[in-house]
């Protein structure tokens, strides 16, 4: 219904302005939802008398089952393809969805170990590069949480500019051709760091060799589980629920960084897993009481 009015309201306009439409596909499972919306986006354009490829739409690579499909994901939409973008949290969350009443599948300690450092999601979005590049299509990196708005001196915001730099340079080194930042203050920074690498880096091939396996995707993070990881995941799910209902707003703030639906379905996820798997507490002393975690 979105797309639709969006479309039926705007389509014309934006297309003259040579400024879309453009659109991001979220939480597409399959190179056949990708092929529906390519059935949509070549239906609407014959409606509204919009040349065929005008519309645009950069799919979310957020659920492990489209990790196997990213190919036929971007034949699908042809013409009407801006490439493929990685959603970190959304995608680590689906593992836990799919796989998560296997034991060899609990994920840790999200703010530990769920980041491009660990080898299965940098396997992922090693993948996703590989497979935009070798069609010629942009792959993009993810969200830059971190902010400033609550830095009290020059030395805390350059921290957190640093901190946010040194991340997206990692991105940088795998290959993408562009993230997302959340707060504008970070944009001088990053487009400094930007400058000599051009518009995007789809010519460069960084890893020519690269071979990613089912294994690779696969092979979650062994690592602890704790107390305040646990009790961090239910503050969050709790403030999101407050934030939507209560404030009328998808995201909110904690300890300096946006927080939104993505890290709020991590967070459920993980909770439901570690209760069904009953997953021993690393500083817990005695009996684990996942009970009594939950109302401290």
């Amino acid at each position: 219904m979105d797309f639709g009015l969006l479309m039926f309201h705007t389509g014309a306009v934006l297309t003259l302005s040579n400024v879309g439409p453009y659109f991001y596909l979220s939480k597409v499972e399959s190179s056949t939802e990708a092929l529906l919306w390519n059935d949509i986006f070549l239906w609407t354009q014959l409606k509204l008398g919009i040349p065929r490829g005008t519309i645009r739409a950069c799919v979310l690579i957020e659920n492990i089952l489209s990790a196997f499909e990213m190919d036929e994901i971007l034949y699908q939409l042809k013409e009407h393809s801006l490439g493929l973008n990685c959603g970190i949290w959304d995608y680590a969350a689906s593992i836990v969805t799919k796989f998560g009443d296997r034991s060899n599948f609990v994920l840790p300690d999200r703010n530990n170990y769920v980041n491009i450092d660990n080898h299965f999601l940098l396997s992922y979005m090693r993948l996703v590069v590989k497979v935009c590049h070798r069609r010629g299509a942009p792959a993009t990196g993810g969200m830059a949480a971190l902010t400033t708005a609550s830095c009290k001196n020059e030395d805390d915001k350059k921290r957190i500019i640093d901190l946010v730099c040194k991340a997206k340079m990692k991105e940088i080194n795998i290959g993408v051709d562009g993230f997302l930042i959340y707060d504008p203050e970070l944009l001088p920074s990053i487009n400094d760091i930007w400058s000599k690498y051009g518009l995007n880096q789809i010519s460069t091939i960084l890893h020519p060799d690269l071979n990613v396996s089912a294994d690779d995707l696969l092979l979650i993070p062994s690592g602890a589980v704790t107390t305040a990881g646990v009790q961090r995941n239910i503050k969050i799910g709790i403030l999101f629920i407050y934030s939507w209902l209560g404030n009328g707003k998808g995201h909110f703030m904690l300890d300096g960084a946006i927080e939104d639906s993505a890290t709020a379905e991590i967070s459920r996820s993980q909770i439901w897993q570690y209760i069904f798997h009953q997953t021993k507490l690393a500083d817990a002393t005695g009996e684990k009481n996942y009970e009594s975690v939950c109302k401290k």
